[in-house]
Order: structure tokens, then sequence, then C-alpha cells
């Protein structure tokens, strides 16, 4: 134990001497800025999965979810940019066979013309084959600039997925937004 001691007393002693107060000053500022800085960093989010359909979710023309999800007047795509995964062999809400959910998403808030509530909703761009091609549908209602990226639908969202290659987009419903009607 005497040895361990005398051996951490050098050491300690060495590094005094090689160091002054202000270096050891400049050194715990760059390791709090640093610290400060590390949830600047990007996050790998392919394991967060796509996200969940909300209670009051309908794929249905039903008189709670009207419309037609082949159109893109459909009330869910107030925000979509792209190819509807409804018209590729998907669903408003699922992704068409060969092809991956991107757990990576935008999302707007639409309102529901069936009972006059605003819903949140997630769009989430299927990925892993060449663009479908069919029922283009781009509508801008409530865009964010792109510093608010989680609100603007022109980015390619096929990051964390096995490829980037764009196929079509779904609408999620997530849930009704705070402040909607009862």
């Amino acid at each position: 134990m005497i040895d361990l001691d005398r051996l951490f007393e050098k050491s300690t002693r060495n590094i005094a001497r090689r160091t002054s107060r202000r270096s050891l000053l400049s050194l715990t500022g760059k390791l709090i800025a640093g610290g400060l800085a590390l949830p600047l960093l990007p996050v790998e989010r392919a394991n967060a999965g796509p996200p969940t359909k909300g209670k009051n979710a309908s794929d249905t023309g039903a008189p709670i979810d009207p419309g037609d999800p082949q159109s893109c007047e459909y009330w869910r795509y107030c925000a979509i940019d792209g190819y509807l995964c409804s018209c590729c062999g998907g669903t408003t809400s699922s992704c068409p066979p060969g092809t991956e959910m991107s757990p990576i998403t935008w999302i707007g808030t639409c309102i529901n013309p069936g009972d006059g509530r605003a819903y949140i909703i997630s769009y989430n761009d299927c990925c892993g084959r060449s663009s479908c091609g069919r029922c283009r549908c781009n509508r801008n209602e409530g865009e964010r600039p792109m510093v608010r990226p989680q609100a603007n639908n022109d980015i390619n969202w096929c990051l964390g997925t096995q490829s980037a290659a764009y196929h079509c987009s779904t609408a999620i419903i997530l849930g009704t937004a705070t402040g909607s009607k009862p």
C-alpha cells in the first residue's frame, strides 16, 4: 500500500512541475465546453422504429375519417410532399411490400373535417425502392422554413434506413393537437 501511495505522490508532483494553473483552468474550460456541445451531435435513430398509430386513427372513408386516401385532397395530406403510399401498394399508415419506413419524420397538424379536430400527423417516407411515380402530392400548408427541419417536407427523410432511395410517403395520425375541439 505504501508503494501505491509513493507512486501516486510521485506522478502528482511530476504533473504539478510540468503544468501551470492557467493550463489546468484552460483544460477544465475545454472539458466543460465539450460536454455542453455533446447534445448538438447527430443521433443514430435507426432503432427507434416508426411511430405507432394514435387511438383516433382510421384508414377508411368512415364519417370520422372522411375522404379518399388516394386523393391529394385527403385531409391527412395537408403537409405532405411526395408520392402517396396508398397509391403505391401501401396505406396511409403502412409502407408497400419491399420498402422500409424511415424512423425520421416531419410532422404537420391537419384538421379533420369529419369531427373538426386538429390532429398531429407524422409523415414517414418509405424507402428502399425507386420512386413510385403515382399520385404525386405537394401540399405545403403550415410548412416552416429550414430552421425547423422537423416541420419541413422538402428533405429526403430516408435517413436511418438500409437504402436512401425514396419510394412514397405515409400520413400517420399520432393524436389530437392540444387545444383542439373536444
